[in-house]
């Protein structure tokens, strides 16, 4: 039997018999958002960034080149290798100097062993040994490629050490390179950081929305031979600053659209901003203000949804001194995309997955984050995410239909899904309208960019020279790979309409730049100007998560743009 009775205007009781024969019951009280629509409440309740799990980084120490790694006690010895490293002599010994020391007091089972397990040192490859002689309980081997050289290689030397310590539920490890001399000494510090930052990023597992986590058991980590001292101490500080920001994204992204709305999204700005409430603030424009500004084009794309957009906008302003330059942040924040009445279907469709759609929100909240804790100086940053849900009512929009973004120009919709590219326009406008010299906007926009340049490349687009100079460096400097893609005006006759002054989307050839081009109508032409289709990157298919991409990049630019 099933009894449905209204309490009051606010809630409604469930009253059910769990079995037909028996006279207990289940009371279940829903409480809608509003007193018209009911929305998703109930995982809210109890799950999600609200109750975040706690975060325990483990504690980096430093230490000098001369420490006896023989007699190091603890967990885990890791050793960063490069190919060259494994070099043998005749009698199949190795012939690097401290590889030679630890096979020595191993009697030669470290030479023997990597022998047989194939290990060359090739990038990605390791291999962890539990043999008894050393003060350490075991000792792994981490592949560093031909030449270890570029951040990324590094920090992937300290994610694959979190990721043995995981395995071996190791309490404390220690890192080296079989070749720090080789560094040389102004990189020193950046490798250093950056071997940091992978190991702190490789121990956080998100395990909110598990019933039994595992905490992760990596309390300390000791690298050494790189360096000590109050300048390494400060690269450590802004590399754990960033890495928060990092973690904050990739709970962003990894948190399930019943849970993550774009009104719990923009709750999550609000948050950051009250904690360096000194530097940021936060503007959280509604419906009403968003009709105000005639933004039909972000709107058009939240009408179907019972959840409500939000319109986030953070601002940065250094504590104090001279702003000698303006940026703009500006972030895709679709908390779900079932591609509207262009419904996703089949085969490769990933519409379960389309809770990443708003990765590029979460990169520039991560951002802000992690800025608001660095506070650099003589810069201006405002950080925009035009945040809703694409679904499908009778409210929502159809293909076919025209609507008007806030600089007047007017579109076609002939694809509900490609929708991102709707809500950024409206986005963009409004940076312009801030008084910025440059824009940065991030999205997962097209999975012609995917197709393009695989999983873990970003495209960029920019008719800036400079601007591509800049975001290129900070993405190598921050560990993340970018490829300049080509803005080709050719092609912009595809996206040309019959009644409006354009369509949405051109053909499946170029898509990722017909996407760019559509972007491009919107920001006024004496601002400089980037997009970055974070498709591919935003998420690993291996490690089923979130991966934090675009964070590290914003950061080292805006620090490149700062006094």
């Amino acid at each position: 039997m099933v009894t449905l009775r209204l309490v009051s205007s606010v809630s409604l009781t469930l009253l059910t018999a769990a079995d037909p024969s028996s006279s207990i019951f289940v009371k279940l009280t829903l409480t809608p958002f509003s007193s018209k629509r009911m929305a998703h409440s109930i995982a809210r309740a109890t799950l999600g960034l609200t109750q975040p799990n706690k975060i325990d980084p483990p504690k980096i120490s430093f230490a000098a080149k001369d420490a006896d790694l023989v007699e190091w006690k603890g967990d885990l010895l890791a050793v960063g290798v490069t190919e060259k490293d494994l070099v043998r002599d005749d009698n199949s010994k190795f012939k690097n100097s401290l590889l030679q020391k630890l096979d020595s007091k191993l009697q030669g089972l470290l030479s023997e062993a990597s022998a047989e397990e194939e290990f060359t040192g090739k990038t990605g490859q390791s291999t962890v040994l539990r043999l008894p002689g050393l003060g350490a309980k075991r000792v792994g081997l981490i592949g560093l490629g031909s030449g270890a050289s570029a951040t990324s290689t590094y920090r992937i030397l300290g994610e694959a050490t979190a990721a043995a310590a995981k395995s071996a539920r190791a309490t404390n490890v220690a890192i080296t390179l079989a070749s720090p001399e080789g560094i040389p000494a102004e990189l020193k510090l950046t490798s250093a950081s950056a071997i940091a930052s992978g190991a702190v990023l490789g121990t956080f597992d998100d395990i909110r929305f598990k019933s039994e986590p595992k905490q992760a058991t990596l309390k300390s980590v000791d690298i050494i031979g790189l360096g000590t001292g109050p300048e390494i101490e400060k690269k450590l500080k802004y590399a754990g600053d960033v890495c928060s920001g990092v973690i904050l994204g990739k709970q962003l992204v990894n948190a399930p659209a019943n849970v993550l709305t774009p009104g719990v999204l923009a709750g999550e700005a609000e948050k950051i901003a009250s904690e360096h409430s000194d530097v940021l603030s936060a503007k959280i424009l509604n419906v009403e203000q968003c009709i105000e500004l005639k933004m039909g084009s972000y709107l058009g794309v939240a009408a179907a949804s019972t959840n409500p957009p939000h319109f986030i906008h953070l601002c940065y302003k250094p504590p104090n001194g001279e702003v000698k330059n303006k940026l703009a942040l500006v972030g895709k924040g679709l908390t779900f995309d079932s591609g509207g009445y262009n419904i996703k279907t089949g085969p490769g469709c990933s519409i379960e997955l389309m809770k990443v759609d708003m990765g590029g929100a979460a990169a520039v909240l991560g951002a802000a984050k992690a800025l608001g804790q660095i506070k650099p100086a003589g810069v201006e940053v405002h950080f925009i995410v035009a945040a809703c849900e694409n679904m499908i009512s009778g409210t929502g929009m159809r293909p076919g239909d025209i609507i008007t973004a806030s600089n007047g120009k007017t579109i076609e919709v002939n694809n509900t899904d490609a929708e991102g590219r709707l809500t950024l326009a409206d986005a963009l406008v409004y940076a312009c309208n801030q008084g910025v010299g440059k824009i940065v906007d991030l999205a997962t926009l097209t999975g012609a960019c995917i197709v393009a340049l695989g999983p873990s490349i970003a495209g960029v687009f920019t008719p800036s020279d400079e601007l591509a100079k800049e975001v290129v460096g900070a993405s190598e400097a921050g560990g993340e790979k970018l490829w300049r893609m080509p803005l080709e005006e050719s092609y912009w006759e595809s996206m040309k309409s019959g009644v409006a002054d354009m369509v949405n989307t051109g053909g499946r050839q170029g898509g990722s730049i017909t996407a760019a081009l559509f972007l491009k109508q919107f920001v006024d032409e004496k601002v400089q100007w980037m997009h970055i289709d974070m498709a591919g990157p935003v998420y690993s298919d291996k490690k089923k998560g979130a991966t934090g991409f675009g964070i590290s990049t914003l950061v080292e630019w805006v620090l490149k743009n700062s006094s």
